[in-house]
């Protein structure tokens, strides 16, 4: 009789820790939740900006996702200088009515200065090992190809980023995100649900264009999918589009950072 001999495969064991640091920034005080691995070393740094509604529990898990793949993920509250610490907003019209004015009322240059005073902090602690990316999600997309354009962001990953092809995020004139496109020196992915409202067909081409015009290194993905396809809560939720979006992720991470 044939005797069968079982297989055991050996990996590193990402069980992951939490914690909650408050950093001082130009405007303010900013909470951030940390997620990394357990186990001793250093870790690349990735920036996670989220949603409108700040640190949800679908945001969390996400970034928790991220961190079991061997990364320090660093979750900002990105409206902190309009919103008590620790404000999550909920999933509902007065939620969304909340967040879409602080989206509206916050300036880009403050979101600039807050992923200064990050990378700062970050890379003094002892789990980072001073490479940054960027990922984020919805309004969270935008940012994450806005902190793109710091050098020290080797690398950003975009989900649905809003705002980017209408220019409606306050700023200084010509300080836009995509009028400065041609800033981001990192590698840069960007993702689409092509049943997205709030970036139309012709938005999409729109930045597309425009990187292509600034001979940008991107890679670029326009997914059946609608908005928010990433937040496992909610009608919208796709699980087999988010993990193949997460598995894209961790490989650009891991090759870039």
């Amino acid at each position: 009789m044939e005797r069968l001999i079982p297989i055991v495969f050996k990996r590193d064991i990402m069980i992951t820790q939490t914690e909650i640091v408050d950093i001082s920034t130009a405007t303010g005080t900013m909470r951030c939740n940390v997620y990394r691995p357990q186990g001793e070393g250093q870790f690349p740094c990735i920036i996670f900006y989220s949603e409108i509604f700040q640190i949800t529990a679908p945001i969390e898990r996400s970034a928790r996702i991220l961190a079991g793949h061997g990364f320090s993920v660093v979750v900002p509250e990105v409206f902190h200088e309009l919103n008590p610490i620790g404000t999550v907003l909920a999933y509902d019209d007065a939620g969304k009515d909340k967040g879409n004015s602080d989206k509206f009322t916050k300036t880009l240059e403050s979101h600039d200065s807050d992923t200064v005073a990050m990378i700062e902090f970050f890379e003094q602690q002892a789990y980072c090992n001073g490479h940054f990316g960027a990922m984020g999600v919805c309004i969270g997309g935008h940012l994450a190809f806005r902190a793109a354009l710091n050098p020290r962001i080797l690398s950003s990953f975009c989900l649905y980023a809003t705002d980017i092809h209408s220019n409606t995020l306050p700023c200084i004139e010509g300080n836009d995100s995509f009028t400065r496109t041609g800033d981001i020196q990192g590698e840069i992915t960007m993702v689409w649900g092509k049943q997205d409202p709030h970036v139309s067909t012709e938005g999409r081409q729109k930045i597309y264009q425009q990187l292509i015009d600034t001979k940008r290194n991107f890679t670029w993905h326009e997914l059946n999918a609608q908005h928010a396809f990433m937040r496992d809560e909610g009608d919208r939720y796709d699980a087999e589009l988010a993990l193949h979006c997460y598995k894209l992720a961790v490989d650009q991470f891991r090759r870039t950072l």
